[in-house]
């Protein structure tokens, strides 16, 4: 530290106090009983304040800079503003002493020697407290709190705003020990307020708000006047009877003197916010001075050590910016750094300290030794084993005899040798830097405007000196790159130059680009990446990479690819050295490998074709869809080349969406599957016909590809087309099955019956996914599919009984009897088995057919069908009925009908037994109520039938009871009844079989030929009573003779309990009427039925698909009505089967 005089000036009167206006542009001197204003830049002095009477004592500025106050011995108080006006002034009863100012409020604090006084802007009156002491000196706490009082008796007193006292303070010399001078410290980063307070009994102590003396008293040997801090509290100034002002750390360790006066210095103040300082004599001297901290450091490698607050030492390492702190509490004269060792030279001693560690991170530091002894010297140097003193004339050294390494011709301002210690850097005094050749004493080159240097402790042949506001760097001999940088180097390490700026040093990272590509311009491809290893960016590696390898340094190039992580590259350089170890030894070839990767395609061809390698070349070009350089490489080439190129173009017109350019190229190249699948992938129907219609019919995998995208299109127009050139029947057929075109399907299935499954089946099942199942029923059975024509019969069958449309089931019944009879005909092997179905299903439906209307009698209101078709259809359901009663069919509701139709005809003692079977069943709740009414009033009636209702057998003219144990059957001849399936009342027809023989072409042309028989001859003879009119008939005896031959056959009595069937010759049948005989055509293996009409006169009518029997008069009435027949629901218009 030093300190140079800034302006001197010297007053008339002693300087008794000392205040900077807060922006340090004017100085405020008390001096007799003037106040003198100075321009802190040059010392002029603005004007004399005049104002007091007698001797100013104090003066102080207020923190906001807009007013200040003086204290004068006339025991007055004046308040000046900014622009130097006096504006307030009040009194004390005893000369003023010290004044000071809130640093927070406008509050102002006046002492005398009897009183101090508070006032502030805000209140009118003056707050005065008495004082047991004379008052020499007071200071304000940082937040405006607190105020303290140093007294003449020895005594600090601390008290808050109002003045109340909250503290005191005895200082052990008492009276002989004036507090002369006290000052709060104005550092924020205290955590505790610290009061300075130097007395006149020597001695500098310090002590905290609570009143707790900090540390122990520091003797001073002189009687101090005055006390200041300066702005951030790191220092203090004390100045008095030594005639000299001495800068003491803020712990009270003396750092030096800042300048020596010719009198007592009575007053010393810190400019704000600045190193600089001004003295107030007792002489009238006024001193302005500059205080320079010189840097004391030491830097080896990454390691800084540097002075901090005068008295500490800071070891910052440069890379991890890491810091340690070493408080030696004296004054740090010099430092050195070396490895692990550091040294550091105070008044007194010097202390050398060592790393705990051999870690290149490690910031612990021990100390070693202490050298107790007081050196003066201008450098100090620590090496592993000792330490270095360099004074003017000597130098202390182990070694007595100093080894003359050159002999330089003007004198030397910096140097530095190489890692190696092979050249040496030498900045003289002409700001030359000349690089030497230890070894040979050789000036290597020398550059201008240097005036410090360093070498690159990691390359040789680098090093840096600045100068002139600028940083050079060079790299071997190669010319100087040039930067802006302000300072000082100091160190150069990899990328890293340390720079001394002012006080502070810091770590430039220096990127080494510069000197790298010096290299590569000259192919020094190992030097250039040993440059690229201290630091260079990415793209720099990139281009030592690119170099490296056109340079066919594979090795560099490898390990520069690695620092970019440039995979790509790696694989080539990998794929040539394996080349290499191969034999292969083709430079040019390598070389344009090279440059392919590097996308000089031209370059490479070049090269390839100079290698004899064209096909690289060419294989090159059209990977890169190059197309147009290819024709020319190749010019009138092999045509399958040309033809392969043209693929490849088409390829890449497909990757780059050109779909359409891509499909004529493909089409001339003659790859005709990819264009048709472009096509296809793009919905081009037009393009695809056209195609398919220029593709040769021999081309069937083409041909079918466009046929399924044309499928695929919705163009089944086109895909048949197509299919048919083809020839492809089958996937033809297919097609119109997946595009359900039934009607091109059959046409084409009558023309090619092979198909005929292949159409009928999914057909079906489309019909039954649809539900059309009675279509697809059909269909099944058409395609041959009887077990699945059967399946769909079953399954509709159920769900008609499930949902109590007994018609369909009844419908249904039938169809699957004939599916049955169609598989017996067809399968003889199950033709016991389906002829037993078959009848089983007839039965089914008959069953079904005639329950459909006990049904809706039941559970509808509104009946279609009268009383007697009701009583009919339930006697012959009872008659019928299994003893397993089929699903659906309710017995209850049979035998409930049944009882309420014999009541309302007459036939009371079969309604009677209806009744009784009821009591036996259970009995729905809707019922129960008619039927026990029902029972109850079938008592009242007589105990028998009317006769009327009573059937006859037309075979033996029997008359039959109406509840019949034997069934549907005479209960004489067991002649089967026959049916009406409308009115079920017993038709006139009794069946009749062949004689042994006669076939039924035979007996069918026998009854064509209808003999005549003779006439009978009647006489009538009427007789007329009073009370009727009676018509007889008389047969004459001729006439008896002449019988019908089949009426003949049915007078024959049976005697036994077995039906007994009539059996007719040839003679009955030749007499037989056509018009008479109903046959029944059933087909292969059933035979015929035939029935004779027993009264001609009455009409009956058989379905010819069902067979089914009725009165002409009903059928037609049931036909108009539903529109075919009741039964097997065949159409009027359908023809026969």
């Amino acid at each position: 530290m030093r300190a140079v005089l800034t302006w001197r000036d010297k007053a008339e009167h002693c300087i008794n106090d000392i205040a900077f206006k807060p922006d340090g542009t004017q100085l405020i001197l008390a001096a007799g009983n003037r106040l003198l204003v100075y321009d802190t830049s040059d010392g002029t002095l603005l004007q004399p304040l005049k104002g007091h009477k007698d001797t100013v004592y104090c003066v102080a500025y207020a923190k906001d800079g807009k007013r200040f106050a003086s204290g004068s011995a006339d025991k007055s108080i004046i308040i000046w503003t900014s622009k130097l006006e006096g504006i307030l002034k009040y009194t004390h009863n005893d000369s003023i002493q010290c004044v000071s100012y809130n640093p927070v409020t406008h509050q102002l604090a006046s002492c005398s020697s009897s009183d101090f006084g508070l006032w502030s802007p805000e209140q009118k009156s003056i707050s005065k407290h008495k004082s047991s002491s004379k008052i020499i000196c007071c200071s304000w706490t940082n937040d405006g709190q607190y105020l303290a009082l140093g007294m003449f008796n020895g005594i600090i007193s601390i008290r808050n705003k109002n003045g109340e006292e909250k503290v005191k303070i005895e200082r052990p010399g008492g009276s002989l020990s004036p507090v002369w001078s006290i000052c709060w410290n104005p550092s924020r980063e205290e955590h505790n307020d610290i009061l300075a307070v130097a007395d006149w009994g020597q001695k500098l102590s310090f002590y905290q708000l609570s009143g707790k003396q900090i540390g122990k008293d520091r003797v001073l040997n002189f009687d101090p006047c005055c006390i200041s801090y300066f702005t951030k509290g790191e220092y203090i100034l004390l100045g008095g009877s030594d005639k000299q002002v001495s800068l003491f750390t803020k712990d009270g360790v003396r750092l030096g003197t800042v300048g020596e006066q010719n009198s007592w210095v009575w007053t010393c103040r810190v400019k704000p916010d600045s190193n600089y300082v001004v003295v107030g004599c007792q002489d009238g001297t006024i001193s302005f001075y500059q205080l320079i901290f010189s840097t004391v450091h030491g830097l080896y490698k990454d390691r800084y050590a540097y002075r901090d607050s005068m008295t500490d030492v800071i070891v910052q390492h440069l890379i991890t910016e890491q810091k340690v702190r070493m408080k030696c509490k004296e004054l740090v004269k010099k430092i050195a750094i070396y490895r692990n060792r550091l040294a550091i030279q105070l008044p007194e001693k010097i202390l050398i300290y060592e790393l705990y560690s051999e870690d290149s991170s490690d910031m612990h530091y021990r100390v070693k030794e202490r050298i107790v002894k007081k050196f003066e010297c201008n450098l100090l140097v620590v090496c592993a084993n000792h330490i270095i003193l360099c004074q003017i004339l000597k130098i202390f050294v182990d070694n007595l005899f100093a080894i003359i390494l050159l002999k330089q011709a003007t004198a030397v301002r910096c140097l530095d040798m190489s890692a190696s210690r092979k050249k040496l850097a030498v900045v003289d005094e002409n700001d030359t830097c000349l690089v030497y050749d230890i070894d040979t004493k050789e000036l290597l080159f020398q550059e201008p405007n240097a005036n410090s240097v360093a070498w690159n402790t990691q390359c040789e042949d680098m090093l840096c000196f600045s100068g002139g506001g600028y940083l050079n760097i060079k790299a071997s001999t190669f010319p100087v790159h040039r930067q802006k940088l302000q300072g000082f180097v100091v160190g150069y390490n990899g990328s890293k130059i340390f720079c001394l700026h002012v006080f502070s040093i810091s770590a430039v990272e220096v990127p080494q680009s510069a000197p790298m590509y010096q290299y590569l311009d000259r192919k020094m491809f190992k030097e250039a990446y040993q440059i690229a290893c201290l630091g260079v960016t990415d793209t720099d590696w990139h281009e030592l990479a690119m170099e490296a390898l056109e340079g066919l340094d594979f090795e560099t190039a490898k390990k520069a690819f690695i620092r970019v992580r440039d995979l790509r590259y790696l694989e080539l350089i990998s794929s040539i050295e394996e080349r290499k170890k191969r034999g292969e030894t083709n430079k040019d070839l390598f070389l344009a490998d090279v440059f392919s990767y590097q996308g000089k395609f031209h370059e490479a061809a070049k090269l390839y074709k100079r290698s004899g390698h064209e096909n690289l070349a060419l294989e090159m070009y059209t990977d890169l869809r190059m197309f147009e350089y290819v024709k020319d490489f190749l010019g009138s080439g092999d045509p399958k080349e040309i033809k392969m190129l043209i693929t490849k173009q088409a390829d890449w017109a497909r990757n780059i969406k050109e779909p359409k350019a891509a499909v004529e190229m493909y089409i001339s190249a003659g790859e005709h599957v990819k264009a048709i699948e472009i096509c296809g992938h793009h919905g081009w129907v037009d393009m695809l016909i056209d195609i398919a219609r220029k593709l040769d019919k021999a081309e069937r995998e083409p041909l079918l590809l466009c046929a399924t995208y044309l499928k695929k299109l919705d163009s089944p127009d086109y895909a048949a087309e197509t299919y048919l050139k083809m020839g492809d029947l089958k996937s033809l057929v297919q097609l119109h099955v997946e595009t359900q075109r039934w009607d091109e399907a059959f046409a084409l299935g009558e023309k090619h019956p092979e198909f005929k499954d292949d159409i009928y089946v999914p057909y079906a099942q489309w019909l039954a996914e649809n539900d059309r199942f009675e279509e697809a029923q059909q269909a099944f059975h058409k395609a041959g599919r009887q077990r699945e024509a059967v399946q769909v019969l079953e399954q509709l069958t159920d769900n008609a009984v499930a949902e109590s449309r007994f018609n369909d089931a009844a419908y249904y019944y039938w169809m699957l009897s004939m599916q049955c009879l169609d598989i017996a005909q067809a399968d003889p092997a199950q033709k016991d088995v389906m002829l037993g179905k078959f009848h089983h299903f007839q039965r089914l439906a008959e069953l079904y057919h005639a329950y459909h209307a006990i049904h809706r009698h039941t559970e509808d209101p509104f009946s279609v069908h009268g009383p007697e078709t009701l009583f009919n259809i339930s006697r012959f359901l009872l008659h019928s009925l299994p003893k397993d009663t089929p699903s659906g069919i309710s017995k209850v509701k049979i035998l409930f009908t049944l009882a309420k139709q014999s009541k309302a005809l007459g036939a009371y003692r079969l309604a009677r037994h209806a009744y009784d079977k009821l009591q036996g069943l259970y009995i729905p709740a809707r019922f129960q109520k008619s039927i026990e009414l029902g029972t109850l009033t079938i008592r009242a009636k007589p105990f028998h039938d009317s006769e009327e209702l009573v059937p006859l057998c037309y075979r033996c003219s029997t008359n039959n009871p109406l509840l019949n144990n034997l069934g549907n059957v005479c209960i004489n001849c067991r002649q089967p009844f026959v049916f009406s399936a409308s009115s079920y009342d017993v038709l006139h027809l009794v069946e009749f079989c062949l004689e042994e023989g006669i076939t039924d072409e035979e007996a069918i042309s026998l009854i064509d030929l209808e003999a005549p028989r003779p006439k009978r001859e009647d006489r009538q003879r009427e007789t007329i009573n009073n009370s009727s009119q009676i018509l007889q008939l008389v047969e004459t005896k001729d006439s008896m003779g002449d019988e019908d031959p089949f009426t003949a056959k049915l007078s024959f009595e049976q005697g036994g309990s077995e039906f007994v069937p009539v059996m007719v010759s040839r003679l009955v049948l030749r007499s037989m009427s056509r018009r008479d005989v109903i046959i029944k055509r059933w087909p292969p293996p059933l035979r015929w039925q035939y029935f004779r009409s027993l009264l001609p006169d009455a009409s009956i009518t058989m379905c010819p698909s069902c067979f089914q029997m009725f009165h002409s008069e009903d059928y037609e009435l049931l036909v108009l009505q539903h529109g075919c027949c009741p039964y097997c629901r065949r159409r009027k218009d359908d023809p026969g089967p």
